[in-house]
């Protein structure tokens, strides 16, 4: 079946028993592309296309029958020739029946609250470059929230301003929802919820309390949805990791372990599957 609809609203122009052989026409295609750049006389088109002015006609006239193209203004050139131009900017065609695609995952029970009707409503909150906190520590973690953002820009149809260092948030902006990227030591948020969370960092360790377990290795990081302990109006999403190669491991998690994620939380391992020295696969672990 080949259908030809209007790109604005979809509605269908020409059926398909009407325009079986206009697919296989190739000049029928080079006449709408020159329309596109301009509005033309047949006599003109067969001139600057070079091709017989009677295929021209030919193909003008199924075009019109079509409502792809319409006569406008007429000229005077050796007696009067109408003017074509195209009906629409774009067409959209369809060459057979439609057939179920795969659906791409969907995060919206996940992401909720943090994406509300197609917008990002949350501050994603990066530990800043420059050494701060106790520890006077350089957060590398920002790499990663740039593949976050990406992620996150995937399932919201408009964003604005949203990402703000750990030293610059103010009191309020902690009270909303927050996507936090990175550990206590580097993310002085990190630091201020750490401790109401059901998944947390216990010293340098990650620990899990739905388990009871605790994970020592530096590629350990997790992801944790849980309520905002600071307004439990607001929520929090926490991705991080013993050391930034453990905080890789849970944005790669965020990206791979759709169906995990559905629980509200998980425990991952970075892996180094190809021997270069940096994180590129997770191992489940919670």
């Amino acid at each position: 079946m080949f259908v030809v609809r209007d790109s604005e609203n979809g509605k269908e122009l020409v059926a398909a028993r009407e325009v079986q052989e206009f697919p296989r026409s190739k000049l029928a295609i080079r006449i709408l592309q020159h329309l596109a750049k301009k509005p033309s006389y047949p006599k003109e088109i067969s001139r600057l296309l070079k091709e017989e002015e009677q295929k021209i006609y030919y193909h003008i006239r199924k075009m019109e029958k079509m409502k792809l193209i319409r006569a406008g203004r007429q000229e005077a050139i050796g007696g009067v020739a109408k003017v074509y131009s195209l009906t629409r900017h774009a067409f959209v065609m369809r060459f057979g029946d439609f057939v179920p695609a795969e659906r791409v995952p969907s995060y919206s029970g996940f992401l909720s609250p943090f994406v509300k009707n197609g917008v990002l409503n949350a501050k994603i909150v990066i530990g800043s470059p420059d050494p701060h906190g106790p520890e006077k520590a350089r957060s590398r973690d920002a790499y990663y929230a740039v593949d976050l953002a990406l992620f996150i820009g995937s399932h919201i149809a408009s964003a604005s301003p949203s990402v703000v260092l750990d030293t610059d948030i103010d009191k309020e902006e902690t009270r909303g929802n927050l996507i936090i990227v990175g550990g206590p030591v580097t993310n002085k948020i990190t630091k201020l919820v750490n401790p109401s969370l059901p998944v947390r960092f216990a010293g340098s360790n990650v620990y899990s309390s739905y388990s009871g377990k605790t994970y020592k290795s530096d590629e350990a990081g997790f992801i944790i949805r849980s309520k905002n302990p600071l307004n439990k109006d607001a929520g929090i999403l926490l991705l991080a990791g013993r050391r930034h190669s453990g905080t890789k491991a849970a944005i790669l998690a965020l990206f791979r372990h759709k169906q995990e994620l559905e629980k509200g939380y998980v425990i991952v391992e970075g892996v180094d599957e190809d021997g270069d020295g940096a994180v590129d696969s997770v191992r489940m672990l919670e």
